[in-house]
């Protein structure tokens, strides 16, 4: 990409704050003489640190037909973050030394946002013995968080050791926190409509039991836990009561939990089919309230890509998943209203403090990395799935007005995204 080393962000707002100019220069926020520098009109636009996601699923290896890692960075960038985190559950898993550092290196092939791979808690995702954790961590990839999201590591004695031995070197294990005993061939969420619709439940206790447990253990073991894509009002409260004890436990909740409820399920459109599910609009207002005092850390958008064949099905067959890497500022925006520095925390800040990365997470001041992003908080835009940079097309958005667009991206100081466009 041939862009110029010197940029001027004209009329910017930072962060809601009175305008100013923003001058880039070799990769971050400068002062000094503008002369030279490519202008970048942000007359009306409020500058953001770049967003980072802490749990992104990009597919690759294994299933490129529903997406790559250039692809899935693609739509990241137009959503305007600067870092993902790639989840395991790849074919192969992410479990090895081996399969970290080829995701690795296929992000930084793409170059739009910086690919920091999430390593697999236990060989295969099975749940039986620890993967290579040391390996991972040490690896060019130097992964510090592991997950087997989609899988519960139910045993805990299993994930005990696991907190222990990340422990070690300042790690986190992020749980998918789901008994599967309670969980058996379970479509949505246990309650009323799943009742009138004759579909077997997910009960709430499910992911509250497994977080209690794992607070517990994390409390004992002194080391650091994250939850993952918490969706209940009891969930809240465990997280509430272990965050008062000063256990050290972060959590997530995701854009369509914070917006949508187990009423779509009365469609039987599978696209509203995931893992937590949609719940009543009782635990979604549970959500946002945690969000905005800081039980819930951090916005995660779960973008889970499917190919047509694993949505386009009876609801029964349907993969659970959506996509979100896209909508998520604006989902958070309209959850959050224009409180930009709450939306900085919970979506750069605290995601990039959780995973360790250094490079992020830093607003757009002199001195700080130029990872940020230009957004029009006054635009408003019909989600349309054909425009979407992503392989795959199902997202539970479709036909939707969200506010906000994302106008612009830099990573270093190179634009990923101009004019609301993928540079490359």
């Amino acid at each position: 990409m041939n862009a110029p080393h010197k940029y001027l962000i004209k009329g910017v707002s930072v962060l809601g704050r009175p305008k100013t100019d923003l001058l880039i220069q070799d990769g971050v926020v400068a002062e000094g003489d503008a002369k030279g520098a490519e202008v970048v009109d942000a007359d009306g636009l409020v500058a953001l640190p770049g967003l980072v996601d802490l749990h992104t699923h990009l597919r690759e290896p294994g299933r490129e037909d529903a997406e790559t890692v250039e692809s899935g960075s693609r739509a990241a960038a137009l959503g305007g973050y600067t870092a993902v985190c790639a989840m395991a559950n790849t074919s192969p898993v992410a479990d090895t030394a081996g399969v970290v550092e080829q995701v690795y290196r296929l992000g930084r092939e793409a170059g739009l946002v910086d690919v920091q791979p999430i390593g697999a808690v236990t060989v295969g995702l099975a749940g039986e013995r620890l993967a290579e954790l040391g390996a991972m961590a040490t690896s060019a990839a130097a992964v510090r968080i592991f997950s087997d999201d989609g899988h519960c590591v139910s045993d805990p004695k299993l994930m005990r050791r696991a907190l222990e031995y990340v422990k070690a070197f300042g790690g986190v294990i992020a749980q998918h926190a789901e008994e599967p005993r309670l969980t058996e061939g379970a479509q949505m969420h246990e309650g009323e409509v799943a009742t009138r619709l004759g579909l077997t439940g997910w009960p709430a206790v499910a992911e509250e039991a497994i977080i209690a447990r794992d607070v517990l253990l994390a409390e004992h073991v002194g080391s650091r836990l994250h939850v993952c894509h918490v969706s209940t009002a009891g969930s809240v409260e465990v997280l509430r009561h272990a965050k008062a004890r000063g256990v050290r436990v972060t959590a997530e909740v995701t854009p369509h939990h914070l917006l949508l409820t187990d009423e779509r399920a009365t469609s039987y459109d599978p696209v509203f089919k995931v893992n937590p599910p949609l719940r009543p609009a009782s635990d979604v207002e549970a959500l946002r309230k945690a969000l905005k005092d800081g039980v819930i850390d951090i916005v995660a958008t779960d973008h889970a890509p499917h190919a047509v064949e694993d949505k386009e099905c009876e609801w029964a067959y349907a993969r659970p998943g959506m996509l979100g890497l896209e909508t998520a500022l604006s989902i958070t925006l309209s959850v959050l209203g224009e409180d930009w520095d709450l939306i900085a925390e919970r979506m750069s800040r605290a995601p990039a403090r959780i995973a360790g990365l250094d490079g992020h997470g830093h607003d757009p001041v002199p001195g700080a990395p130029a990872n940020l992003t230009l957004v029009d908080p006054a635009a408003r835009r019909v989600v349309d799935p054909a425009e979407s940079a992503s392989r795959s097309r199902n997202t539970p958005y479709a036909g939707m007005t969200l506010p906000g667009r994302v106008v612009a991206t830099f990573l270093r100081g190179t634009p990923t995204v101009l004019d609301g466009k993928a540079v490359k």
